[in-house]
C-alpha cells in the first residue's frame, strides 16, 4: 500500500483528500491542458460581434475597451487560479463554492453554481455552431462569387442545417478517448496562433492604405439612426461587451485539473497563462481588423459583397479586393476562423460534457445515472456528450424565425458561464481565512481586495449581458436572454425549495463508500 501511495501524482493525492476517487485518466500535460484552454478562449471568438461593438461607438472604444476589460480579467484569473491551486477536481466551480461556503450553505451555494455552469457551457455549444456557420455560410458566398457576383447566400433553413451539422460532428468527436481531442487541440493551439500571426501581421500589410493611428486610437461616434442607442454610456457599455464575450473560459484548465499531471500546480499556470496570450493576441487581432478598414459605412450596407451579414468578412475582403483585385485571400482568411470555430466548438463541447458528467455524478440532474456513465474503454462520458449536443441543438431552433438568436444564446452562456465564477469567488470572500487549505499558489493577505474586485466585476459583467442591445424594441431584435434565463432559475429555485434541499447535500464523496471508513 505504501508503495502506491508514494506513486500517486500530487494532485491525485490532493483529490483523494477531497473524497474523489480517480475515475478519469490522468494523461494531460500542462501543455496539452494549455491547449485546450486555449482553444477554449479562441482569437477569434468575438469576429460576429466586431460589427456590432465598431458600429455602437466607434473604434476607440472598442481598442482601449478591451485593454480595460482584460485588467479586470486578472483579478477573476487571479482569485480563481488560488482556489484551484487549493481543490484539483473536476466539475471544480460547483465543487469548490461547496467547500468554501461551508457546511450552513454549502448545498446551496453549489446547487446554484452547478446550474449556472451547465447552462452557461451548454450554451455556449450553441454560440460556437453559430459563429462556425455564419463563417461558413460568409466562405460559401464569397468562394461562389460573392453577394455581387450571384454567389449562393445560405437561407435561414440551410444555416439550421450547418448549425445542426457542426453540434453532431463535435459530438461524434467527442465520443472518442480523450487522446483523440488531445490531438486535436495540439493541432488546434498552432493553428490558432499561426493563423492569429498571419491574420494580424498580412491583414495591415495587404491592405494599403490603411487608417491612421488617430482614427483607430482616438476616432469616437455613436451611430443612434442605425442602433437606435443615443446615449453616450450606454453605446460605449455596449461597445465593450465584444470583449467582455472573448474574455472568458478560462476555466477550462480548472475543468480537466482531474485529468492533469500535478494539477494543484499546472491548473493556475494553464488558467494565467491562456488569459496572458489571449488578451495579447485578442487585441492584436482587432486593432488589425481596425487599422484595415476601408469604408465605415459601406461595411454594413445589405448590398456589399458579403450581404451586410459579417463585418470582419467585409474588410477582408475588400483588403484583398482593393490590392489583388480577386477574393482567394480572403477565402482563405476565412477558413482560418471557420477552423479556430471548429476547434474551439469541439473544446466547449469536451467542457461541457465534463461538467455534466460531474454534477450527474452528484445526483444533481434528473435522470443523473444515465448521464454519468463512463464508457469503460475510452473513459469518456458519452451519455452526457450527447445530451448536451441535443440540447444545443433545441437551442438553435429559433434561427428559423428570429435575428437575434445568436445575442441571446450568447448572453445566456456569458451570464451562466461568468455567473457560476462569482459564487466559489464570493464564499472565498467571505469565508473565515482559518478554513481554507492553502495550495502551491496562494494570495496571503491580498485575496480580500482582489475577490472583491473580481466578483463585482462578474456581476457587471452579467448585468449588462441582459440589457436589449437595439431600439426601437420589436420581437424579431429582442434579446430574450433576460426572459428565458429567468424562467429557468425560477424552475431551478423552485425545485431547490420544494425538494432537491431535503436531499442534495452538495458534492458526493464516492471514496468513503469504498474504503469502509465512513
Amino acid at each position: 500500500m505504501d508503495h502506491q501511495a508514494l506513486e500517486m501524482d500530487s494532485g491525485e493525492k490532493r483529490l483523494n483528500e477531497l473524497g474523489y476517487k480517480q475515475e478519469l485518466r490522468r494523461e494531460m500535460s500542462l501543455f496539452k491542458t494549455l491547449a485546450i484552454t486555449f482553444s477554449c478562449m479562441s482569437v477569434f471568438t468575438g469576429t460576429p460581434l466586431y460589427g456590432q461593438s465598431l458600429r455602437y461607438a466607434g473604434p476607440a472604444t472598442l481598442i482601449w475597451g478591451w485593454l480595460v476589460v482584460t485588467f479586470f480579467t486578472w483579478f477573476v484569473g487571479i482569485a480563481m487560479a488560488e482556489i484551484c491551486s487549493s481543490f484539483p477536481t473536476t466539475g471544480s466551480l460547483y465543487f469548490w463554492a461547496a467547500h468554501l461556503a461551508g457546511p450552513r450553505w454549502g448545498p446551496f451555494a453549489s446547487w446554484c453554481c452547478a446550474w449556472l455552469e451547465t447552462i452557461g457551457l451548454v450554451s455556449a455549444i450553441g454560440a460556437q455552431a453559430y459563429s462556425g456557420s455564419q463563417a461558413l455560410q460568409m466562405l460559401i458566398l464569397l468562394a461562389t462569387g460573392t453577394n455581387k457576383g450571384g454567389g449562393y447566400f445560405a437561407s435561414r433553413s440551410v444555416f439550421l442545417c450547418m448549425y445542426m451539422g457542426l453540434t453532431i460532428a463535435w459530438a461524434v468527436l467527442n465520443t472518442f478517448a480523450l487522446q483523440v481531442i488531445a490531438f486535436l487541440n495540439i493541432i488546434s493551439i498552432w493553428w490558432q496562433v499561426i493563423g492569429g500571426l498571419l491574420m494580424i501581421i498580412m491583414l495591415p500589410l495587404v491592405a494599403q492604405p490603411t487608417q491612421t493611428a488617430s482614427y483607430v486610437f482616438t476616432h469616437f461616434e455613436t451611430s443612434p439612426e442605425a442602433t437606435g442607442v443615443s446615449s453616450i454610456p450606454y453605446a460605449v457599455i455596449l461597445s465593450v461587451l465584444l470583449s467582455n464575450y472573448c474574455l472568458y473560459g478560462y476555466d477550462a484548465a480548472a475543468h480537466l485539473t482531474e485529468e492533469t499531471k500535478g494539477a494543484d500546480r499546472t491548473g493556475p499556470i494553464a488558467i494565467l497563462s491562456s488569459i496572458g496570450i489571449i488578451s495579447v493576441f485578442g487585441w492584436a487581432y482587432y486593432l488589425a481588423l481596425t487599422f484595415s478598414i476601408r469604408d465605415l459605412d459601406y461595411l454594413y450596407n445589405e448590398d456589399n459583397e458579403t450581404a451586410g451579414a459579417l463585418v470582419p468578412a467585409q474588410i477582408i475582403y475588400d483588403a484583398f479586393y482593393g490590392r489583388f483585385q480577386n477574393s482567394t485571400g480572403a477565402v482563405i482568411f476565412l477558413c482560418i476562423i471557420w477552423g479556430s470555430f471548429f476547434f474551439c466548438g469541439l473544446s466547449v463541447t469536451t467542457t461541457a460534457a465534463r461538467a455534466v458528467y460531474a454534477v450527474s455524478r452528484d445526483k444533481c440532474l434528473p435522470l443523473s445515472p444515465i448521464w454519468r456513465k463512463v464508457h469503460p474503454r475510452s473513459k469518456v462520458p458519452i451519455n452526457a456528450v450527447w445530451l448536451c449536443a441535443a440540447i444545443s441543438m433545441l437551442l438553435g431552433l429559433p434561427i428559423l424565425k428570429l435575428d437575434v438568436v445568436f445575442t441571446a444564446i450568447l448572453s445566456i452562456s456569458t451570464i451562466g458561464w461568468v455567473g457560476s465564477y462569482a459564487v466559489p469567488i464570493f464564499a472565498r470572500l467571505v469565508m473565515a481565512e482559518d478554513n481554507f487549505k492553502p495550495g502551491p499558489f496562494y494570495l496571503g493577505r491580498a485575496r480580500r481586495p482582489v475577490c472583491l474586485v473580481s466578483f463585482l466585476w462578474i456581476c457587471y459583467t452579467c448585468s449588462i449581458f441582459l440589457l436589449p442591445t437595439s431600439y426601437p424594441l420589436r420581437w424579431k431584435t429582442f434579446n430574450y436572454a433576460p426572459i428565458a434565463l429567468s424562467v429557468a432559475l425560477a424552475l431551478i429555485m423552485l425545485w431547490w425549495v420544494s425538494d432537491a434541499r431535503k436531499w442534495y447535500k452538495g458534492p458526493v464523496r464516492n471514496i468513503d463508500v469504498q474504503n469502509g471508513n465512513h
